[in-house]
């Protein structure tokens, strides 16, 4: 597209947005009287409108009818993550019985690995990549300590080249093929969370099968911001939070991907609890698990429901905009963002988000190398929410449901105020 840095330009686009009305069924947060410009998406979604009804139908259900809401309420409890795993599935490309909803994004990945990484004397190594999100590193390293291993003969780590910030994919796959003997699993995020780089999920899990080895993926930067199609793309296993470009709240439930292949056999081990155990046979209360043949039989405890009525909230704004139109947007206000920061022609940052719309989501990247905090909390004083990460990276994420095009506009106006001063 050919765009343009004027106001009335930046408003023609958000009328011609089938998505733009979607912006009205959130809430955002005020500075100095006004709307906030909200490009943090990436870290926490803003609240949907529908929540709080939500909510008071199960705090009504709870009200009135106790115990029996697990049974007789308007989402009967005793199920209440299936509600989510149509929508869910949907957005990550799989069968719903692939999908549940359940604990938190680290507990989930924790669970997974548990599952899935199982090492032997020589195929023991975990492959990641470099600059991982914090909880992705401690999980690696302290599974490998679970099983008597030093994290520093397991972890392989894939780094940018020299004077580089983004990973070449074909060292990825040079590296799957150089330690093919010894990889068990390779566990990357999907979308990296300080350069936003969006890895090739299929093409990585290919090369992962190929020489054997389990593909599992952290999806807390994708899922609800890039469609993927983890079924057909056969990958074993995922993670997500829900509490990002899913807008379910602070700490709501996390999401899981087993791919059926493994789901449907009761034998692939895992740890048991009550609600992954077969509903025929679960409140006969006797000894003996029998997981359920879908991914839910991963579930350990009674749904969190309170922590899930939000993600069903959120979910049925998805489901009327689609996945494949929030990204088709997403690419354009993203692009247009990109387009905005570059007419700054400013020397004190580098966006270090890939350029390629393909190889990024709805977040782009920028590097200072000096003063980035301080730059950031001045835009945080002119009304901008965005997001800082050690070093010197201000995360921009304009989450296509509730941004505008005018946003962007008057965000790149700000900017250069801040970097003038």
């Amino acid at each position: 597209m050919h765009f343009k840095n004027t106001l009335s330009y930046a408003q023609s686009l958000d009328t011609a947005d089938g998505l733009n009305h979607f912006r009205d069924q959130f809430y955002f947060p005020n500075h100095n009287g006004k709307e906030v410009i909200y490009f943090c998406g990436n870290s926490l979604g803003l609240q949907p409108k529908n929540v709080e009804a939500a909510i008071h139908i199960e705090l009504q259900t709870w009200r009135e009818l106790a115990i029996e809401g697990y049974f007789k309420g308007k989402n009967p409890w005793l199920f209440y993550h299936e509600f989510l795993r149509g929508s869910l599935a949907k957005i990550v490309g799989a069968n719903p019985e692939e999908v549940t909803v359940m604990n938190a994004l680290t507990v989930n990945l924790h669970l997974m690995m548990l599952s899935f990484y199982k090492p032997t004397a020589q195929r023991y190594k975990i492959m990641m990549e470099a600059g991982a999100f914090p909880s992705d590193q401690y999980a690696m390293e302290t599974q490998a300590k679970h099983y008597g291993l030093n994290p520093e003969d397991v972890i392989i780590e894939i780094a940018p080249r020299e004077g580089e910030k983004i990973i070449r994919e074909e060292d990825i796959l040079q590296a799957i093929d150089q330690h093919k003997d010894s990889i068990a699993l390779v566990l990357f995020g999907g979308i990296n969370y300080y350069t936003g780089q969006l890895f090739d999920i299929e093409a990585i899990t290919k090369a992962v099968h190929k020489v054997g080895a389990i593909a599992g993926w952290d999806l807390a930067h994708v899922a609800g911001n890039v469609p993927t199609k983890l079924h057909d793309w056969n990958i074993d296993f995922a993670v997500w939070c829900s509490y990002k470009y899913l807008n379910a709240g602070p700490g709501a439930a996390g999401g899981v991907f087993v791919h059926e292949r493994h789901a449907q056999t009761g034998d692939t081990p895992r740890l048991a609890g009550w609600w992954g155990n077969d509903e025929k046979v679960r409140f006969k209360m006797e000894k003996g698990f029998f997981a359920k043949p879908d991914a839910s039989g991963w579930n350990l405890s009674t749904s969190q429901v309170f922590n899930m009525v939000a993600l069903k909230a959120s979910l049925e704004f998805f489901d009327s905009a689609g996945i494949e139109n929030i990204r088709a947007k997403s690419i354009t206000l993203t692009g247009y963002l990109e387009f905005i920061l570059k007419q700054l022609n400013s020397n004190l940052f580098e966006i270090i988000t890939p350029k390629d719309p393909e190889k990024r989501g709805a977040q782009l990247c920028l590097y200072f190398k000096e003063k980035g905090r301080a730059v950031h909390d001045e835009l945080n004083n002119n009304g901008i929410v965005t997001d800082y990460r050690e070093p010197g990276v201000i995360r921009v994420a304009p989450a296509p449901l509730y941004c505008s095009f005018e946003d962007v506009f008057k965000f790149g106006e700000i900017v250069e105020q801040v970097l003038k001063g």
